[in-house]
């Protein structure tokens, strides 16, 4: 891993956490990987919390197979300190995509959308598909890394954030330049919606791009994902079910489901069964759902 790695060569890091740095490696065959060196020795002891998040990374990843889930090739126990070997991906992470954004490749609303949906399918999958329920717990967008064609690839098993808002604000969770009471990204966004002043928080990109009934039925989602009372907040199946059904229907999904959460089930077990029902329905009214 040395060699691969250049002696772990400052040039080769590809990024630094809590866990870890990780190193752009070359295998003997030529193969490009990621090296994960994890940070368990403070002075001249492990670090008995960092042993066991290591553990826990090999198991819960040996038990994962996801196209939106990063695969672990193997770990090295030989070393002095121990080493995960990963699939190499290409393109940085989410929020550097997010926060320094180029003309040459812009973030339209058509590849956000689509990337909220591939982190939603693999969090179904790993609460639910999975050989056992497996809860992230540290969802950001630092930890959603992107492939050679820009898809979604959850990476880091460890607390927990919302990736949907910063994805479509463009903001960052915590910012300076909001005013004192709303530094809090999420703050900011529930009171947009209060205020019926939702563009205001938006990407300018978002606002020029994106199909406004589908960009309101995100954010009425991503509403109801902050609700304090965790039984009214949906499940993952529920939130990659109506981001799909809101990407094929062109945000028509909202029509006449009132405050009713239980009809968008009965909407998305009609999805389920005959997709081409839901496609030519007309658009409604939706400040009553904003402000509900």
């Amino acid at each position: 891993m040395e060699k691969a790695t250049d002696y772990y060569n400052e040039n080769r890091i590809l990024g630094q956490g809590g866990q870890g740095t990780v190193y752009k490696g070359m295998l003997i065959d030529g193969s490009i990987v990621a090296i994960k060196k994890s940070k368990m020795v403070e002075g001249k002891k492990f670090d008995e919390t960092k042993v066991e998040q290591f553990i826990n990374e090999v198991i819960i990843l040996s038990q994962i197979n996801h196209r939106n889930v990063v695969k672990l090739l193997g770990c090295c126990l030989e070393a002095e300190v121990p080493l995960l070997v990963y699939e190499f991906i290409p393109n940085g992470t989410l929020y550097d995509l997010i926060h320094n954004q180029n003309e040459e490749l812009p973030l339209t609303w058509e590849m956000r959308l689509r990337i909220a949906i591939e982190i939603a399918n693999a969090l179904f999958y790993l609460h639910s598909a999975a050989s056992a329920p497996i809860y992230h717990r540290d969802i950001k967008s630092s930890n959603i890394l992107l492939d050679d064609k820009y898809r979604a690839k959850v990476s880091d098993f460890g607390t927990s954030r919302s990736v949907a808002l910063e994805n479509h604000s463009g903001q960052k969770p915590i910012s300076a330049e909001q005013s004192e009471p709303v530094r809090s990204l999420v703050s900011y966004f529930l009171d947009s919606m209060q205020e019926n002043s939702l563009l205001n928080i938006l990407d300018p990109m978002v606002v020029k791009d994106g199909p406004e009934l589908e960009i309101i039925v995100v954010a009425l989602l991503a509403k109801r994902c902050l609700n304090l009372n965790g039984k009214k907040r949906p499940n993952m199946k529920q939130v990659a079910m109506e981001l799909e059904l809101s990407k094929a229907s062109g945000g028509n999904v909202i029509e006449d489901c009132g405050d009713e959460e239980s009809k968008i089930d009965d909407m998305i077990h009609s999805w389920e069964t005959n997709p081409s029902s839901l496609m030519s329905r007309k658009k409604s009214k939706i400040d009553d759902m904003i402000h509900s």
